[in-house]
Order: C-alpha cells, then structure tokens, then sequence
C-alpha cells in the first residue's frame, strides 16, 4: 500500500474535501497555483492539521482526526524535497547528505550512499559546499538527503519551480531515475503539463480544492475538455519505442507501427519512451498531404471536437500511435468540415518537440 489521503479543511475561502490513493511510482498532484496542492503536501508531511479525516502511509496510520491520532513531523518517516533546496550552507555537500543518513531508522529500507551519488551523479560535488553550486546542482543534493533518511514517501513541492529551463532539463531524469530504480513512493506537486508528462505514474488533478480528474498521465493529459493549467497547454502522451539513430542528427522511433522522427535523444535503440506533443504544435488535414517539411504524418479519426469560450477548439484525434490533440480555430474547423467520425491526419514538425518532452516510460 502507498499513500492513502481523505481529508476534509476549510482554508481561507475554500473548502477542501478529497480522497485518493497513490500506489508505488510518482503521484503528481496537478493543477494551477491556488488549487490547494500544496496545502495536501503539508497535510500529508504535518505541516498542516486537517480538520477532519485520515492519511495513511505504507498500512501506518499518519492522521486520523476521529482517534486523536496526528504524529508529528519527525516521527512520520517522510522526506521532503521543497523549491528551494534549503541545504545547510555550513556543511559540506557530504555532510548534508550523511545528515539524512543520521535520521534513518534501523528498520528503513536504505539505499547506500555511494549508490545515491551515483544515481545522482554528484561524485565531483561532495567535498564542495552549498554556496558554490548551481540551483539544478542543489536540488540534486536535496533529492538525495531525503532519500538516504530512508522514507517511507518522498514529497517533493513543485521542485523545478526555482529553476531555469536548463536546469529543469538537468533534473527530470534524476526524478525518472528515483521513479524507476528506488521503492519509495513519491508524492509530487506541479502546475506543469510537461512535468506531469515526463514524470507521472498516477495525477491528481485538483480544482478548488477537489479532485478533479485522476487517473495516468496519458488519460489526464489527453482529455480535450479538460484543461486545467490553460489549452496552451493541452497536449498528449504517446508511448513509443526508438529504433534507429540517424547520422543526420535525428532519432526514428515507432509509435503503434506509425514511425516519427525527433530531434536526437540520448537513449539507446529499443529504450522505452514517453513523448508529450503539444496541442498547439498540430496541424491537421483531410487528406495526406505531400510536399511538406514536416516528417511526422499521423493518420486516425477524430473522437471530439470541444469548442472553447473564444476562437479556438480542441481536436482529439484517434491515431494508431495513441490519441493525438490539435489546437486549431473553429473557423478551420467549420471550413474543414470536422466532426466526430472524420477521418485526418494530424502533421507534427519534428523539432517542435523538445528535449524536456521526451522521458523514459
């Protein structure tokens, strides 16, 4: 068992009443600012006492209003990653990682140190202390303190929200990473869609302090009439599979059998990957069209047509790779006669996805 959470709170003028269960991997809790996501992290780490309700982690019991039980912060076994590192700026880099060690229980499952600065790559920082490193090379640091005091969850509250493009970049494999290769649980919080694509297991999504949607990545991403963080960014998931590197400088994979063409990545023929494409970045057609720069041609058939209050429409496209979403006018739309059934093809510029949207599976 993972974490289970059903809380009810009245905070200010909103009125917060879920429940959810995060199972084994990465659990991001999703939405805009102001929805409550990290009022939950601070429920679940003690920070903050619900007013009524429970919270359970791994079968132990964190909270539970109606048995007076409300274990305090040290004693709940949590490690917390915030957006800023908050590394002790007098210790050295081992120092703040064996500091995580001090407070690991006998009974924790630990995962060594030498494995940490490994998973890390933080071998040339630890005699280094925190004043003289990057914010990408902090948050590293951050990671794995929390994960040698031998959690049973690890919280992380919007992480890369400090960090420039480039450092987010730097830091989204270590989280692929402690996904894929530790057991502990992560309950992570985002109002970035490309976060939720590259990291997520399950999301929540959180609307006023409701749980709104939850379910995988793809199926929350991918929903056209749901659009939480705003339609710039709607977008979906497609799981494929890379089968040849290029001289030229592009990556080919397969996606359900349909081949596409990506700027080149990093990872080995036959790796497993996530590839999130934008809404914004689809054209559609009618027919197959010839002549273009474009590489990536998708044939389906479109599922829904979802108009907004303004201009545009959300088109969702059922293709043999996965369900694709387009981001056109109404006014394209009536010209094209779209409607539900209509057979198109969705046209996708190979260098309008980036290196941040492409993650391991």
């Amino acid at each position: 068992m993972g974490l289970s959470v059903n809380i009810q709170h009245r905070l200010g003028d909103t009125h917060f009443d879920l429940s959810f269960e995060a199972p084994d991997g990465l659990t991001v809790l999703f939405g805009r600012s102001g929805t409550g996501k990290t009022t939950v992290i601070n429920a679940v780490a003690g920070l903050l006492r619900p007013d009524t309700g429970r919270i359970i982690v791994d079968d132990r019991m964190l909270f539970d209003s109606s048995a007076g039980i409300n274990l305090p912060v040290h004693k709940r076994r949590l490690g917390y990653v915030f957006q800023d590192a908050r590394l002790f700026p007098h210790l050295s880099v081992l120092q703040n990682l064996k500091f995580g060690q001090w407070f690991a229980p006998r009974d924790a499952r630990k995962v060594s140190l030498p494995r940490v600065v490994e998973m890390l790559g933080i071998g040339d920082l630890l005699e280094r202390r925190p004043v003289g490193l990057s914010g990408g090379e902090k948050q590293r640091i951050a990671i794995g303190r929390a994960l040698l005091a031998g959690p049973k969850l690890i919280l992380a509250d919007e992480p890369l929200a400090a960090l420039d493009d480039a450092r987010k970049a730097e830091i989204l494999p270590y989280f692929e990473t402690l996904r894929d290769e530790t057991r502990v649980p992560i309950l992570y919080v985002s109002h970035s869609a490309v976060e939720v694509a590259r990291l997520a297991t399950t999301v929540v999504a959180l609307e006023n302090g409701k749980i709104a949607r939850q379910g995988s990545a793809a199926d929350v991403l991918s929903d056209p009439s749901f659009t939480p963080t705003g339609v710039r960014a709607a977008g979906a998931i497609l799981q494929a599979k890379i089968t040849a590197h290029h001289s030229d400088g592009l990556s080919e994979l397969s996606a359900g059998g349909i081949p596409l063409f990506l700027p080149k990545l990093s990872k080995p023929i036959g790796s497993e990957v996530r590839v999130r494409i934008a809404a914004q970045d689809v054209i559609l057609s009618r027919h197959r069209p010839e002549g273009l720069s474009a590489l990536n041609i998708l044939p389906g058939t479109i599922e829904a047509i979802r108009a907004g209050d303004g201009p545009g429409a959300i088109v969702s496209l059922a293709t043999p790779a996965g369900k694709i979403l387009a981001r056109v006018t109404r006014r394209s739309a009536t010209a094209m006669g779209l409607s539900e059934g209509t057979p198109c093809h969705a046209v996708v510029k190979t260098v309008s996805v980036a290196p941040q949207d492409v993650g391991g599976a």
